[in-house]
């Protein structure tokens, strides 16, 4: 028997045996967060708002996790991906909700679609959620609603950054910062969590707050972005003191990991608060130039950049001094309440935002869903990294993205998908022959 009712039994479990219809009603009641955000906000004027300590991770300068891990040891699983030459995986955030488990069920059901597929290499592997998986304080009294039960059948593995909700704690609530969090996705072996309420999924094996995820043809790095409303803060830095440059010692040591082990496939940074949005959370400068300086110090930059807090879907492209282009996904849609991203006139796209310089790389706004749900589903091949976009209101039938983005691995720039054989050919010659015999 673990902590909080829990109970360890060391092998992953994901979807539940049976597939079961959507809730209608959350099971525990959510009080109105009014009171506590006027404390808050009371505490935001008095500038007492500063970034929390987190605990170390498990697994020392870089701690590590592999998708193996993940799914219980299964090496089997692992050259199945590696021979079909592709691995697929879902990104979404923000999908905690307050209203109700509709929302969030409209991308779950959704993503539930992509699992119907003709060609096993296209099914998704795991999920990687990006931040605010509870709200409004990661109480874990509400995981059940906001998160087990929305996944109850998803059949694969979930990751997850943590985000400021995540981190958040009430003036109201004597909690401690990422508790809950930690215990349902950082676990230290497959144990059913007492929030869980009953369902079957597993806690994560995350080492902690920070880490690299090692899969077939990628590596995620997260980061933890804190408990601030705006900006990210992954380290002590300008006004920002009391956490620390762990994060910072650990981004260093896992590109200078990459680079030594000559990784060639997709590099994928994510955390919780973006480097840029034109929604009404501001740019992350601070966190994204001290990201910068150590990239430019290892000499390894990413393929893409992943994050959520803003409530909408924007696709940025960074465009390098050496003519390199790297997207930046906001995908912050998962089921908690979209926003516009201005009561004014919609922007316009593509359009640039940011001029380049001696100091600063040239920035594009490219696209936006502002009016929606939505997710990411994420294709990696030896080649190519492609990130697309699915809003929730097609429905499971539609596996067309409303929006999408191919980077070329090697030259890390935006090109166009090469695509696969997916068994159109194949069926199209069955067909053709059959009427060639029959005369036809």
């Amino acid at each position: 028997m673990a902590k909080n009712g829990g109970r360890t039994i060391g092998i992953p479990v994901f979807a539940q045996p049976e597939p079961t219809a959507d809730p209608t009603t959350f099971k525990v009641n959510h009080p109105s967060d009014g009171p506590a955000y006027a404390e808050i906000d009371a505490l935001n004027k008095a500038h007492k708002i500063v970034p929390l300590p987190f605990p170390a991770p498990r697994g020392g300068l870089e701690p590590t996790l592999t998708l193996e891990e993940v799914f219980g040891g299964n090496k089997a699983a692992i050259q199945t991906i590696q021979q079909s030459g592709q691995i697929v995986f879902h990104s979404t955030g923000d999908c905690g909700s307050l209203r109700g488990p509709v929302t969030e069920d409209l991308v779950t059901d959704k993503m539930l679609g992509d699992f119907n597929e003709s060609l096993p290499s296209e099914v998704p592997q795991f999920n990687f959620l990006l931040g605010d998986i509870v709200y409004s304080f990661g109480e874990g009294q509400y995981y059940y609603d906001q998160f087990y039960d929305p996944y109850r059948n998803y059949p694969a593995p979930i990751l997850a950054a943590a985000g400021n909700h995540d981190g958040m704690v009430s003036p109201l609530a004597h909690a401690k910062s990422l508790d809950a969090y930690l215990r349902n996705f950082c676990a230290s072996s497959f144990m059913i969590s007492g929030d869980a309420g009953g369902l079957s999924r597993t806690a994560q094996i995350q080492p902690g707050v920070f880490f690299t995820f090692e899969a077939p043809f990628v590596r995620i790095i997260a980061l933890y972005s804190n408990t601030l409303e705006d900006p990210g803060v992954i380290a002590d830095g300008g006004p920002y003191k009391g956490i620390g440059t762990s994060q910072l010692a650990f981004l260093e040591a896992a590109l200078t990991r990459v680079k030594k082990e000559k990784f060639s496939g997709a590099l994928i940074f994510a955390s919780h608060h973006p480097a840029y949005t034109l929604a009404r959370h501001g740019w992350s400068i601070l966190m994204t130039s001290q990201i910068d300086k150590i990239c430019e110090k290892v000499g390894v930059w990413p393929t893409a950049v992943l994050a959520g807090h803003a409530h909408n879907y924007q696709r940025f492209t960074r465009t390098r001094s050496d003519g390199t282009q790297i997207p930046y996904i906001v995908c912050g849609n998962g089921g908690h309440n979209f926003q516009k991203l201005t009561t004014g006139s919609p922007p316009r796209t593509p359009q640039i935002i940011q001029a380049r310089s001696k100091t600063t790389d040239q920035i594009s706004f490219d696209n936006y869903d502002d009016a929606d749900y939505g997710y990411l589903r994420i294709k990696v091949t030896a080649t190519q990294l492609r990130l697309e976009y699915h809003p929730a209101s097609d429905g499971q039938s539609v596996k067309t993205p409303d929006d999408s983005v191919t980077v070329d691995i090697q030259t890390r720039a935006l090109g166009h998908f090469v695509a696969r054989d997916l068994g159109r050919l194949a069926v199209a010659e069955k067909v053709r022959k059959k009427r060639d015999e029959q005369g036809g």
